[in-house]
């Protein structure tokens, strides 16, 4: 028995020698294996987006929102936290509306230790947007590239200042884009990331692994819903936010167009029963009685197909195009009624302001 065992080890012995010489990646595939347990792997590179938060976070502000005391007048005391951004050297900060809406005083800190008073610019209720301005030198501006386009499975970063803890960084992805119906007061289309924002993180920066701005913070799904929910949050494109910033800056407010009419989207199926060979464009449902639209020929049930020589495809184009319009111009609309064309000429108002909403903080 034990001369058998004998033989079986050195017969196995010589089938692996043989085979170590035949083959000489098996002699370097164990060295290596062996060094690797012992060893790490220096050419495994740690992942990590720490440059990405170093050229970003120092843009990042914390903001405070101070209000008098109701039964002194002369004392403030702050009722609000939120972030900020800093988009110019020129001391102009993007925050979110709705972070100092009801504020009557502002307090900008920034990372590097300096405190200033904010001046409000303009704040805009339907974007959630607002721009603050300080007056200081040498601030850290967040790096921009106009010619990034956030597509989902980005990886994100979001800064700012939850809970009043500090500045803090969380990451995540981009899980989808477009996202509509989900603001507080407005229509815009939302970023949305599971990257955590809480409380104190509205109006702070979505960077990308590179750190430039890819929006601005606004809100949790369940903050706008008060459903609990865990990895869904939003935050205002950067193009969006930018263009906002600079109607801001340019006249306080944003000037928008306005018709007064409410439609639906019109498909093949509604074609048909409305006799209308033209499928792209939306059915009039309802009217302002003492909106330009009821005043320049609009009858409900009509197909609005064009306006200002643009094709019509849905309600959000429709608002997107009219908002960009001059109040105070007239625009050719093209619409189908009872299957024939017609072109009514509208006078373009000024969208009617939202009422306040009662002062939330976050």
């Amino acid at each position: 028995m034990l001369a058998f065992l004998s033989r079986s080890v050195l017969l196995g012995i010589a089938t692996a020698a043989i085979l170590l010489v035949a083959i000489p990646e098996l002699r370097s595939q164990m060295f290596t294996s062996s060094v690797s347990l012992s060893e790490p792997d220096t050419k495994l590179e740690q992942i990590s987006f720490n440059n990405a938060v170093r050229r970003a976070s120092p843009a990042v502000v914390n903001i405070y929102n101070r209000r008098y005391d109701a039964d002194d007048r002369l004392t403030l005391s702050t009722q609000g936290l939120g972030s900020g951004v800093i988009m110019s050297d020129k001391g102009y900060i993007i925050t979110n509306y709705h972070v100092v809406a009801q504020a009557d005083q502002v307090i900008i800190a920034l990372q590097d230790g300096r405190f200033f008073t904010g001046q409000l610019i303009g704040k805009d209720q339907r974007t959630d947007i607002a721009v603050l301005k300080i007056q200081a030198e040498n601030l850290p501006v967040i790096p921009l590239n106009p010619r990034y386009n956030p597509v989902v499975g980005d990886v994100v970063l979001a800064i700012g200042n939850p809970y009043n803890l500090g500045q803090t960084t969380t990451y995540g992805i981009i899980s989808a884009t477009g996202r509509s119906g989900m603001s507080f007061y407005g229509r815009q289309d939302f970023l949305q990331t599971d990257a955590a924002i809480n409380k104190g993180n509205s109006g702070g920066a979505l960077v990308n692994t590179r750190g430039e701005l890819v929006g601005i913070n606004t809100a949790s799904f369940q903050q706008a819903t008060d459903i609990e929910t865990y990895g869904i949050s939003f935050a205002i494109p950067y193009e969006l936010t930018h263009k906002i910033m600079k109607k801001l800056i340019a006249d306080g407010r944003v000037i928008r167009g306005y018709i007064g009419i409410d439609g639906r989207e019109i498909n093949p199926v509604m074609a048909r029963l409305y006799d209308a060979d033209q499928v792209s464009g939306i059915i009039v449902m309802g009217m302002d009685p003492n909106g330009p639209a009821t005043k320049s020929g609009f009858k409900a049930q009509d197909i609005l197909v064009e306006i200002d020589g643009k094709p019509v495809t849905d309600m959000r184009n429709v608002l997107d195009i009219v908002t960009e319009l001059r109040p105070g111009s007239t625009v050719a609309m093209k619409v189908l009624r009872n299957g024939k064309p017609l072109i009514l000429s509208v006078l373009i108002a000024d969208e009617p302001e939202v009422p306040e909403p009662v002062a939330t903080s976050n």
